[in-house]
């Protein structure tokens, strides 16, 4: 089952979530800004099927030709592909934070200025593009096959969509091991303290184990991009970044610092 099936048998949750967010918490919610998010959503989704078409005949023949191992589908077996594409979720999301490249497209997904479950619908067309797919490749190359890693990354992207708000209770038990929606709230916020933390996609333990791991300090989390401001517009939120990315690009005085930006941190961009 692909990605996108997994989260539209889901989807009636999510608008649960929603409509209770909503009666509880109306001041976060703007109709302009939900309508831009169901936008980056449903583009998102569609460049994402592309990419799955595109991209599942490399997936099988990576698996066919070149798996370490040869795994029977078990419970456990199934357990441990969930583990370890969380921990290589982790991993691209460090990285989409860390380069240029990546966080050209990530930036999307924190530009918004309020927290909410619709901020989790915030994604960018772009992500097939900048090679999010590549983080998975290893799973196949294990022997994992290629249906099962996009089910548990479809699981682990739903798990998600349910930490992006203020509400619900703190969870101390569980966040001692599980992302929850105060951790996640901190990775949000542009305060000097909380930025590039808590990089969890399902387990927060990779935090602690990496090093990139924050608790609430008593400052209120202040959301968006150190950047700048996004408007609430489509062209802005996906195309600005990229606009930014290449300008900086062709300042460059030779293709080696070109290469070297690329991957190198968003601070060192100039808007």
């Amino acid at each position: 089952m692909s990605v996108e099936y997994i989260l539209l048998l889901l989807s009636p949750l999510f608008l649960i979530a929603i409509a209770v967010e909503l009666l509880k918490k109306r001041a976060s919610y703007s109709i302009k800004e939900f309508s831009l998010n169901l936008g980056l959503a449903l583009s998102h989704q569609a460049t994402d099927i592309i990419a799955m078409l595109a991209l599942m005949p490399l997936f099988l023949w990576v698996h066919t030709s070149f798996a370490l191992f040869t795994f029977e589908l078990t419970a456990f077996m199934v357990f441990c592909a969930f583990i370890l594409q969380d921990f290589l979720y982790y991993w691209f999301h460090r990285a989409s934070h860390q380069c240029n490249w990546l966080w050209a497209a990530h930036i999307v997904h924190h530009s918004s200025m309020n927290m909410n479950f619709s901020t989790a619908l915030r994604q960018s067309l772009f992500y097939p593009i900048v090679g999010m797919w590549v983080f998975w490749l290893p799973l196949v190359i294990l022997g994992f096959p290629p249906e099962l890693v996009f089910a548990t990354v479809a699981i682990n992207l739903a798990f998600q969509f349910f930490v992006h708000t203020e509400l619900g209770p703190e969870f101390k038990l569980l966040g001692k091991v599980l992302n929850t929606p105060r951790h996640h709230c901190l990775h949000h916020a542009s305060n000097p303290q909380y930025i590039d933390k808590n990089y969890a996609g399902v387990l927060i333990i990779w935090d602690k184990l990496f090093g990139t791991f924050a608790q609430f300090d008593g400052e209120a989390p202040r959301y968006g991009v150190v950047e700048r401001h996004y408007e609430l517009s489509f062209l802005d939120v996906v195309f600005t970044p990229w606009r930014i990315l290449f300008k900086n690009l062709k300042q460059q005085p030779n293709l080696a610092s070109a290469i070297k930006l690329l991957f190198n941190k968003p601070s060192k961009l100039r808007p």
